[in-house]
């Protein structure tokens, strides 16, 4: 495998999410399309920050959606973690898109700031 083009920069702070469009029912075959990637690193946003988010559903009924798009600023979660809420549509392809609504998981679940 040629890994030329890969980038080896240290991922300082992003959020995972995974999450399942919805149903589709104004085309022929309804149908849903599934996704899971990472964020971008984080954007200041006032007194806060957001991520940017990009990626491709799985290949479903015959074709794929795209989205690029940004999340909420954080959303506190207790112990100093945090997630962020994003509800968006998909590119259009194949005549229709899907919409979605996702949490990212938290930075580093299990490194709790209590722990030593």
């Amino acid at each position: 495998m040629n890994n030329q083009n890969c980038h080896h920069e240290k991922q300082k702070h992003v959020h995972e999410l995974t999450g399942s469009t919805a149903i589709v029912r104004e085309c022929n075959d309804c149908h849903n399309h599934r996704f899971c990637t990472v964020s971008g690193e984080a954007i200041k946003a006032g007194n806060s920050h957001i991520h940017e988010v990009k990626f491709h559903t799985d290949f479903s009924d015959g074709h794929f959606h795209e989205f690029c798009g940004m999340t909420s600023p954080a959303i506190e979660v207790g112990n100093g973690k945090h997630v962020h809420f994003l509800k968006a549509f998909t590119e259009e392809m194949d005549g229709h898109k899907h919409q979605f609504q996702v949490a990212t998981l938290i930075d580093s679940p299990t490194d709790f700031k209590y722990c030593e």
